[in-house]
């Protein structure tokens, strides 16, 4: 099978479009044919070398979209996706024409959702799920989601199908217009020492929930949390370190959520998938739009522009 592979990291020049064997499905696994991949920020981190126990070498990729071919009769000829900490780190992963998994590994695709969309959704939505179960988001709970990314969006969305109080805030103008336009208030950030202010005016009280997907405005957000609150993280600065205003925190009797999907394997995040899949056959959830799609033998050309800073949401096609 034709696959994306490399054996060293600290560099993209490592990965090369090959041709390697095609696995084997033992027992209570899968072959699933892969119809389509995402490309995600950790795949190229991976191939850089920012993941020190990724085995090598490996063929890199998490989130998959495809038909399975080998496997146990309930599932042959099933249409499934899936995600998880171990492709591409421990096990070969998805950027291939076929992946090998556990049975329990793939849950069965919404089928409102074609292929391409449903490999762009996996890390972003169990991303932003594990976020709003562990930080206790249910209906009523007054959410403030800071970022305009992939995993923002998700959290909105899955946040509104619970029935939270949605609030989102981000520093572009063009982010606030985009997320306004599809129903979500949102703020437009200005000075770290405002955001209680901003929060408060919306929220009195602020908010219970703070889910900053950008890393940078933990330290900010102590000041717009309501007493007993959560702040969930999913990401930090380059040096990995903040300046908490833990005064702030344990008098409001707050706590910080971190947020990793790489804690979690496929068998749960199979489970996840399930847990909210049917909210997209259900019309509760947005159908993807704007997707890049490009062949998988291009593949390495599109690990550079995502490594550039491409903001376009890219999917492999085998």
């Amino acid at each position: 099978m034709k696959a994306l592979q490399f054996h060293k990291t600290g560099d993209l020049s490592s990965l090369r479009y090959v041709e390697v064997p095609t696995p084997v499905a033992g027992a209570n696994e899968v072959l699933v044919q892969i119809k389509a991949a995402g490309l995600n920020p950790s795949d190229v981190k991976n191939v850089l070398g920012r993941f020190p126990y990724t085995t090598l070498p490996r063929i890199p990729g998490r989130d998959f979209a495809g038909v399975v071919i080998e496997g146990p009769p309930a599932l042959l000829g099933q249409d499934v996706w899936g995600t998880g900490r171990e492709l591409g780190f421990f096990a070969d992963g998805s950027h291939a024409q076929f992946v090998k998994l556990p049975a329990s590994g793939v849950a069965l695709k919404p089928t409102h959702l074609s292929f391409a969309q449903a490999a762009s959704l996996g890390v972003p939505y169990t991303t932003a799920w594990d976020a709003l179960e562990r930080s206790l988001v249910k209906a009523g709970t007054r959410l403030l989601v800071i970022g305009g990314g992939a995993v923002a969006t998700a959290a909105l969305a899955l946040a509104k199908v619970r029935g939270a109080q949605l609030l989102a805030a981000v520093r572009r103008p063009e982010q606030a217009k985009a997320l306004q336009a599809l129903g979500y208030p949102t703020l437009l950030l200005e000075q770290p020492e405002d955001l209680g202010a901003q929060v408060d005016a919306v929220y009195a009280g602020g908010a219970e929930v703070i889910f900053d997907t950008s890393g940078f405005w933990l330290p900010a957000s102590v000041a717009a949390l309501a007493t007993f609150g959560r702040i969930a993280i999913i990401a930090a600065p380059v040096d990995g370190h903040v300046q908490l205003p833990a005064l702030g925190l344990y008098r409001k009797g707050g706590s910080v959520v971190g947020v990793n999907t790489l804690l979690y394997g496929v068998q749960a995040c199979a489970a996840m998938l399930d847990r909210f899949g049917g909210w997209f056959d259900q019309g509760l959830l947005p159908l993807p739009q704007g997707l890049i799609e490009s062949p998988l033998a291009d593949g390495l050309a599109r690990y550079d522009e995502v490594n550039q800073g491409s903001t376009g949401k890219i999917i492999l096609m085998p």
